[in-house]
């Protein structure tokens, strides 16, 4: 994996044993025989490391066989859904944990997120909630996507520009205030807004500024 980052150094052994298909260990004096192949992976572009020296020409042509290019994750919206699928049964099977599901706001948030860092990011994701989450439902603060990717367009539904800024708007502010544990200071430093302002913003919206009771 990321052979694109791969030392010099390493490169020239890789490629010593790719041609003689033989090594010592390390430490070693025992010459060991290897019949592998080789599948390599990379988010750089090898060819313009090769015309920058900074991967072997040699060793280039030797991997390059087949090759395959695979688009991101963002490219491919209608992919997102079954990988998070896998992704989620995989790791409840894993840790051994009872059956969820992903709410409806979750699916679009993740449609609507653009997975800088891919399958990876994805599933990494996947297993955070199914670490820290309880509910049946996944929702898409446990996604660590919180509001920024939630969809107000629902599928079907029509909504007027002022309605998803005030949807937005209601949705930040109540995220910023659990994530100061209901202390409206600290969420007026987390929003870089003045504490008075907040405050006119949460009444005039009538969010509610204590914390849910248990």
């Amino acid at each position: 994996d990321e052979i694109g980052d791969m030392p010099l150094t390493l490169q020239a052994k890789l490629l010593r044993l790719l041609q003689d298909h033989e090594f010592h260990r390390v430490g070693g004096n025992r010459l060991v025989k290897v019949n592998i192949r080789v599948l390599a992976a990379t988010n750089k572009d090898l060819k313009q490391a090769v015309r920058e020296g900074r991967f072997r020409e040699d060793l280039y042509f030797r991997l390059n066989v087949v090759s395959l290019s695979l688009p991101p994750l963002r490219e491919r919206p209608d992919d997102i859904v079954p990988l998070a699928e896998f992704f989620l049964d995989f790791h409840l099977r894993e840790m051994k944990r009872p059956p969820r599901t992903f709410a409806k706001e979750t699916i679009s948030a993740m449609r609507s997120y653009g997975w800088p860092g891919n399958i990876r990011e994805l599933s990494n994701a996947i297993a955070r909630a199914v670490v820290l989450g309880t509910d049946d439902k996944i929702v898409p603060e446990q996604l660590g996507l919180g509001p920024w990717g939630v969809d107000p367009f629902q599928e079907g539904e029509n909504l007027p520009y002022h309605d998803a800024i005030e949807q937005y708007s209601r949705h930040i502010l109540e995220q910023a205030l659990r994530r100061s544990n209901w202390s409206q200071t600290k969420a007026a430093d987390l929003l870089q807004l003045q504490r008075t302002y907040l405050s006119r913003l949460l009444k005039q919206k009538e969010i509610s500024v204590e914390p849910p009771s248990l």
